[in-house]
């Protein structure tokens, strides 16, 4: 089975004003699925068909493969981060609170480093939210970089590349990113924490 582009958990305008319609037409309709595509041509030549994207991802990272890698990676880290976007934001709860009040003090707190991180992030890539462990941090990684090839566990990412914000937002990225931070699915970054959202972004493979 070839991969193929998610289906977006809601409408396309159903993230305005932080993320117009127009924005998801060219970010998700064409960016995204141009790494989709990218990747069942690199797959197809390669005779990987029927491994995972995971399984892919992490073959090309073994291999050095940089245009397999960029490409399928993108694929997850997009997927990944629409399941992290809602319109209806609730506050975390839970396990979740728990670790956020014992490793950052508030929801606020950890929103506020979060933002530091990704605007102080140079030029392309991914603001994240992980699990070290048993403790959750905020990092980033540059260009089509993913946590799928590391010891931690991703929860909650942020996408960076200009192509993320530039029709709504221009250049400022702090604009995008204090947006953006009130939108956050945290029934999705929760459920991460027992894999149940990684498993929902996985969908693409």
């Amino acid at each position: 089975m070839a991969f193929e582009l998610p289906t977006l958990p809601y409408a396309k305008d159903a993230l305005a004003p932080t993320i117009s319609a127009e924005t998801l037409e060219f970010h998700y309709g064409k960016h995204h699925k141009a790494y989709v595509d990218k990747t069942n041509g690199f797959v197809a030549d390669k005779g990987l068909e029927g491994k995972s994207l995971v399984e892919v991802i992490r073959h090309a990272k073994e291999t050095g493969d940089k245009g397999l890698f960029n490409n399928s990676a993108q694929i997850w880290n997009h997927s990944f981060y629409w399941f992290g976007l809602t319109p209806e934001p609730k506050e975390p709860t839970g396990k979740l609170a728990e670790l956020i009040e014992a490793k950052f003090g508030s929801k606020e707190e950890l929103v506020k480093q979060l933002i530091a991180e990704s605007t102080a992030h140079f030029s392309n890539g991914w603001g994240w939210l992980v699990l070290d462990g048993d403790e959750i941090k905020v990092t980033s990684l540059h260009d089509a970089d993913t946590p799928v090839v590391y010891d931690y566990k991703p929860l909650l990412t942020i996408d960076v590349w200009e192509h993320a914000y530039y029709i709504d937002y221009r250049n400022a990225r702090p604009g995008y990113l204090e947006a953006i931070t009130k939108i956050i699915d945290w029934d999705f970054v929760a459920a991460n924490l027992d894999g149940e959202g990684v498993s929902r972004a996985d969908q693409a493979g």
